[in-house]
């Protein structure tokens, strides 16, 4: 039975079917650490080394579960840590429940140690935050943060002062509004569909459209049957934001895989040429590379009403469920005789994982950063779950490694933070022991948060790092030049021997140089049990390529080289290859 503030805490966390937290303990939540010693047969505590990790962490495992992400963090600088992997939380929206403590009750304001108003600091990131001010209060304040934060799909926070957390709930004044036991852990449901108006627009738009696209993303994730079925019906071809890349087989006939600047060239020009546009579960950001505005019928099926056409215009709007909303969407569809438009679509698919077969079976020393994805993806169970980091890698994973089966696939979407690869890895061996994990990771990435490698070896993670090292930030680089026409500036790393760094966390290490002998050395340390890093060494000079490069693009690039980009005779040769190898 809960005797103190912090009891009634965690019962109601455990009540709610929280069974893991991830975070540091500290003396400003000394209180809740010791009511989850206490209960640690029924909640267990993941230590880790930063609290970044911890939300990246809560942030992971509400993805790749479904359920709620709990992060922990002491007062002060502890909650402060929290943030980026709550705004990874946040900006892909999923359910994630942020602890903190505070200093003594009644030395807040006073410029005590760690005197940060942490509730104040979390308002833009969250959708429910709250100040405990009682024993009497935890219960009514928890039961909300863990009902919004998995109603609105984002990020709740709650903040205790350390003293309180240790009060027992008998001392607590309760007020004579303040019914005892008058919260509940039901979660209620709402149908989720459409509108009838709506959804009778919507089938008469798909079913006049003749070029018809379907833009699906994490929302669709769900949706897998769904979603086919009702392309198969429109006879239209499938494009995936980096989000949805698990919602349908990336070997399905009916998708040309990724979109936007890590996606395809058959994606891109089905949608630069399509009349009709059907969004699933998405609101992919780069609107450079929708439909321009009025070229194309849209219409959008989105759980969260504020997302509606937020990217495109749109002209039908079914706010539901995507599962649920493509049930009762597919009766209303006629069947497309005309499959002109996929076929095309298809064709140029089949040109492109060509082209992407020939850049991953590349020999060439150094070793193209492409060669060790394209091996990868040979090695993968058909139920593996892989994480990425942010940078180049997210375009060598997006394009050279293929969803089939049961595997899941995240990363940061919106926020696109570097650092979350490893975090959210260990996330994925901690929810599903037993399984292949795998995070493929860039060397700028990976040294932000090494520390989690700790973490890894202390819990016995069965999870493989793949960093790929390359000495530079690689994204960046190529932004700086192909974008802006800047020379290349500040970009270069400090290289770093990551095999002598695994080791000393107590990882097995394996190095790959040579891209004739990768296949073998994944294959070796893929099947090594329990944590190992493998540093690949790869070509810094390897350019992302974007689907298609235009004439900007090009003249911004020339402008970087002759402006006194370091190596500018290295990179323009690489560049030059690969534009030949495309051309033939």
């Amino acid at each position: 039975m809960a005797t103190t503030a912090a009891d009634v805490l965690v019962d109601t966390l455990i009540d709610w079917g929280v069974d893991t937290i991830f975070g540091i303990p500290g003396d400003g939540i000394n209180g809740i650490i010791e009511s989850l010693r206490q209960k640690k047969d029924e909640i267990r505590f993941i230590q880790v080394r930063h609290e970044e990790a911890a939300a990246f962490m809560a942030c992971a495992y509400a993805k790749y579960t479904g359920r709620l992400g709990v992060c922990l963090a002491t007062s002060g600088p502890g909650g402060i840590h929290l943030l980026n992997g709550l705004y990874d939380a946040k900006l892909d929206g999923q359910p994630v429940l942020a602890i903190t403590g505070l200093q003594f009750h009644d030395l807040l304001h006073t410029y005590t140690q760690q005197d940060v108003e942490l509730d104040k600091l979390f308002m833009d990131v969250c959708v429910y935050n709250s100040r405990i001010m009682g024993p009497t209060h935890v219960e009514n304040v928890t039961e909300l943060a863990c009902r919004t934060a998995l109603a609105y799909r984002g990020v709740a926070h709650i903040t205790m002062s350390v003293d309180m957390q240790s009060q027992s709930v008998s001392s607590g004044k309760r007020s004579k509004r303040n019914l005892p036991n008058h919260v509940s852990d039901l979660m209620a449901e709402s149908a989720h569909v459409p509108a009838e108006d709506q959804l009778a627009r919507a089938a008469a738009i798909l079913n006049e459209g003749r070029k018809i696209v379907v833009l699906a993303g994490r929302g669709a994730l769900h949706a897998r049957d769904e979603v086919i079925a009702v392309a198969e019906r429109l006879g239209a071809p499938i494009a995936k934001p980096l989000l949805g890349k698990g919602v349908v087989p990336d070997e399905h006939p009916l998708t040309t895989g990724g979109t936007g600047l890590l996606g395809t060239r058959p994606s891109q020009e089905a949608l630069e040429d399509c009349d009709t546009l059907l969004i699933i579960g998405s609101s992919f950001p780069y609107i450079e590379y929708y439909p321009k505005p009025g070229q194309a019928q849209c219409v959008q099926i989105e759980l969260d009403p504020k997302r509606v056409s937020l990217r495109y215009p749109v002209d039908a709007a079914l706010v539901g469920d995507s599962a649920r909303v493509l049930q009762l969407l597919l009766p209303r569809l006629d069947y497309h005789q005309d499959r002109s438009f996929l076929e095309t679509a298809q064709s140029g698919m089949q040109d492109w994982r060509e082209l992407m077969s020939e850049r991953g079976t590349r020999t060439d020393t150094p070793m193209k950063p492409q060669v060790v994805a394209h091996e990868l993806n040979k090695l993968l169970s058909d139920d593996a779950i892989l994480a990425t980091d942010s940078g180049t890698i997210t375009s060598w994973i997006a394009r050279h490694v293929d969803i089939r089966g049961n595997m899941m696939f995240s990363c940061s979407g919106n926020l696109a933070t570097m650092a979350c690869g490893l975090p959210y890895a260990n996330a994925a061996a901690v929810a599903y022991p037993g399984r292949q994990v795998v995070a493929f990771v860039g060397d700028g990435g990976l040294t932000m948060l090494c520390c989690e490698l700790a973490t890894a070896v202390k819990y016995n993670l069965d999870v493989k790092i793949i960093v790929i090292k390359n000495n530079t930030l690689g994204q960046i680089k190529w932004e700086q030049m192909v974008f802006l026409g800047n020379p290349e500036y500040a970009c270069e790393l400090q290289p770093v021997d990551f095999n002598t760094i695994a080791r000393g966390f107590g990882f097995q290490a394996f190095t790959i140089e040579d891209p004739q002998q990768c296949g073998a050395i994944l294959q070796q340390a893929l099947a090594t049990p329990g944590p190992v890093l493998i540093e690949a060494v790869v070509d810094p000079h390897e350019p992302p390529m974007p689907p298609k490069v235009d004439a900007k693009q090009a003249a911004k690039f020339a402008q970087s080289l002759a402006s006194g980009t370091p190596n500018a005779s290295k990179i323009a040769l690489t560049v030059a290859s690969n534009t030949v190898r495309e051309i033939i």
